[in-house]
């Protein structure tokens, strides 16, 4: 506790030492009776996740908050008191740590998943909250040993999936590393003491080597007349037993267990570094990165080459500017740390605009967990470094399509996009990319939108993510006109219109019971099925019968129990039925077709059947919907998906969620490989055929569905 207090008068001025002194007292008095699971004072927790704060260099504000991080969730303080004593931002930073780790969930998955998606609002309001947990869950892990065995594989669990790959998406190797190594030790405790104990024994001989070779680089850099610093850098645990495990070597033959660095001044200087390295060692092909010209995501920047020495023996060396290597240690931290060479806000905007990116998408994501393996992929995800016309570098993930790269230019691109050119010659949108392909969209202001196959060869979440959300957006603004006509088509059989009932007041007693935020929203719901046209209206003509009863005249409301009969102009004494072929329903357009011997045969009045029969034989009809009575209708929907699970599955769901029934069903796979199912129902007029379309549309991996014509 008291290493904290040093840095504090070391590293702040006098207004932001008098802050932090206020909030370390504020905390240790909060905390004053409260342990650890160590038997330890509670408050070293907050110290040490402050100490390491300020070893990143964050400013005075975070410091507070990270000192009072727990105090609102552990102590009777209030965040009333916080506002008053530190002010706003303070407040912010430390309710924002405290709601993450607020919330109760049923299962260890869906708090996993929410947690993620928690994270990243808090990040996309303040990147400072994200930096305060890493802090937080940093000092958790070096004392992970006092708790159970249980908690400690749960706690490293998720470190491993979403802390140390935020912290290095963010840059923040310094934490990453870290966090890796101690994730290593709970979850394979036996690989991680292998590790250690083999590398230890290998110490001496190691540092010899290293000695040698950063001897010989200091005297490349003597010989150019440049000025800079060479040392060596063990690489840590977890890098080398990934590399053991995903490429089935053993530690023996891991040679660069070593990286060696050499800081010099200008990027000039980097090159020619460069250039001389390979003259005195040999390179090994394909090991030679350059992401100085082409930065990581994380604006990570070096030069990294592997070489042989004259013994045989590979190892890397990584050349960059003082100022890069500040980026690779600190990563975004190094925006308060070094605030003198800091060029400004939109550098930091640069650096998380991915974080919004991803928040601006997760409305097209169907709940918390498609979120969390969206934004995974997007953390984990290979580099694949392409380029377009102006020579704007875009980094893909491996594997990455034309129309990948479409969508990381911009999302009108991805859903305008009508072909492409690499390298000057047109390919298919399905190509696979190579590293450094120079690729050119072509776009078209009348392309529809995009199509649902792409997403069966894309490679980038946030490009599938887009496209998920185009197809959710047009998705929901057909169920807001459903939605719309359902309810008005029901209050005109009631003797209104929705016009006269549908007012702000009474809307609001809807929104009471549903929670609606606009109408767009109760029209969205009852087109796509999840709250019925009658329970709209009944809580309508609730407010209208309590509040204002002599503005609307209401008929007795029934349902599901209309009638459904036509009247055919001119005609009568006919015998009338319904066509097989295409099984209209009340609310399609129907035309008669007077048939020899079988009276009067209703078609849909776009059934290929009639289109070319005699025009005298067609009969203008319409519905005539009674009050009494319970017929039903029947209709054929086919359902395209990328396998006959998927299909089955949307295709049940939906229909029992309507308390609709199925009469008949078939499934085949078409020349695509696509599943093709065909699926005939029960129903009780054309809304209902909409509304079941427009369910089993939303479901993931269904192509397409529509209705068959005949």
């Amino acid at each position: 506790m008291e290493a904290i207090l040093m840095k504090i008068y070391e590293y702040y001025t006098d207004s932001d030492r008098d802050m932090l002194l206020h909030a370390y007292d504020y905390a240790k008095e909060a905390h004053r009776n409260q342990k650890r699971a160590s038997g330890e004072p509670y408050f070293i927790h907050p110290c040490a996740v402050a100490e390491i704060l300020v070893e990143l260099g964050l400013d005075a504000e975070t410091i507070a908050a990270a000192l009072l991080h727990d105090v609102i969730e552990d102590t009777p303080a209030t965040e009333e008191d916080i506002r008053n004593a530190f002010g706003e931002e303070v407040l912010t930073l430390v309710s924002g740590v405290t709601k993450l780790d607020k919330i109760v969930f049923k299962s260890q998955e869906e708090e996993e998943a929410e947690n993620f998606r928690k994270i990243f609002i808090a990040m996309a309001k303040d990147i400072r909250v994200i930096i305060i947990k890493l802090a937080d869950r940093l000092h958790n892990m070096r004392s992970l040993n006092y708790l159970s065995s249980d908690r400690q594989q749960k706690m490293a669990k998720e470190t491993l999936d979403i802390y140390a790959p935020i912290a290095g998406r963010l840059g923040i190797s310094q934490i990453k590393c870290e966090l890796e190594d101690l994730c290593l030790k709970y979850l394979d405790p036996a690989a991680f003491e292998y590790l250690v104990n083999n590398i230890h024994q290998k110490l001496e001989e190691r540092h010899r080597f290293v000695d040698s070779v950063v001897g010989a680089l200091n005297e490349i850099l003597t010989e150019s007349g440049i000025r800079g610093e060479v040392f060596g850098r063990p690489k840590h645990f977890y890098s080398i037993y990934r590399k053991m495990t995903t490429k089935q070597k053993t530690l023996d033959q891991i040679y660069d267990l070593t990286a060696v660095r050499v800081i010099v001044g200008t990027v000039d200087e980097c090159y020619e570094v460069l250039g001389k390295i390979h003259k005195q060692w040999k390179p090994v092909p394909g090991r030679i990165k350059d992401y100085i010209a082409t930065p990581k995501p994380n604006m990570y920047q070096s030069l990294h080459t592997t070489v042989v020495t004259n013994f045989g023996q590979p190892f890397e060396i990584q050349i960059r500017t003082e100022e890069m290597h500040r980026t690779a240690e600190y990563g975004i931290a190094a925006h308060w740390k070094y605030k003198e060479q800091r060029d400004s806000e939109t550098s930091l905007d640069a650096r998380i605009s991915w974080i919004r990116e991803m928040m601006e998408l997760q409305g097209g994501f169907r709940d918390s967990r498609e979120f969390m393996n969206t934004v995974k992929e997007e953390l984990y995800s290979s580099e694949l470094l392409v380029f377009t016309p102006q020579s704007k570098v875009i980094s893909l993930p491996a594997g990455a399509t034309p129309v990948d790269f479409a969508y990381a230019i911009h999302s009108e691109v991805g859903n305008h996009c009508t072909g492409a050119k690499v390298n000057g010659k047109i390919v298919p949108l399905n190509s696979t990319l190579e590293l450094g392909d120079v690729v050119e969209i072509m776009t078209s202001p009348t392309s529809k939108g995009p199509s649902r196959d792409w997403l069966k060869f894309i490679k980038s979440p946030s490009a599938k993510a887009k496209i998920k959300a185009f197809f959710k957006k047009q998705t929901k603004e057909e169920n807001i006109r459903l939605g719309r006509s359902m309810l008005d088509d029901a209050a005109k059989r009631k003797g209104t219109s929705l016009a006269e009932i549908l007012t702000p007041e009474s809307f609001k007693k809807v929104s009471e019971k549903f929670e609606f935020d606009t109408q767009e929203e109760m029209f969205a719901a009852v087109g796509y099925g999840s709250v019925s046209v009658n329970q709209v209206l009944f809580k309508l003509f609730d407010y209208f019968r309590k509040e204002v009863p002599q503005e609307v005249s209401i008929r007795p409301f029934k349902e599901k129990n209309a009638k459904g009969s036509v009247t055919v102009k001119g005609m009568t004494g006919l015998l009338v039925s319904f066509a097989g072929c295409c099984s209209p329903v009340p609310g399609d357009d129907i035309v008669g077709f007077v048939t020899r011997g079988r009276g009067l045969v209703i078609h849909r009045a776009d059934c290929p059947n009639v289109r070319n029969v005699e025009p005298e034989r067609l009969q203008p009809a319409e519905w005539v919907i009674k009050e009494q009575g319970d017929a039903r209708f029947k209709a054929a929907i086919v359902v395209y998906a990328e396998d006959q699970g998927t299909a089955l599955s949307a295709i049940s769901q939906s229909v029992t969620d309507m308390k609709l029934s199925i009469i008949s069903i078939n499934g085949r796979y078409d020349k695509k490989e696509d599943a093709v199912v065909e699926v005939t129902v029960s129903l009780w007029n054309k809304q209902d055929i909409e509304v079941l379309i427009s369910k089993i549309g939303s479901f993931p991996r269904i192509i397409e569905v529509r209705r068959l014509a005949n």
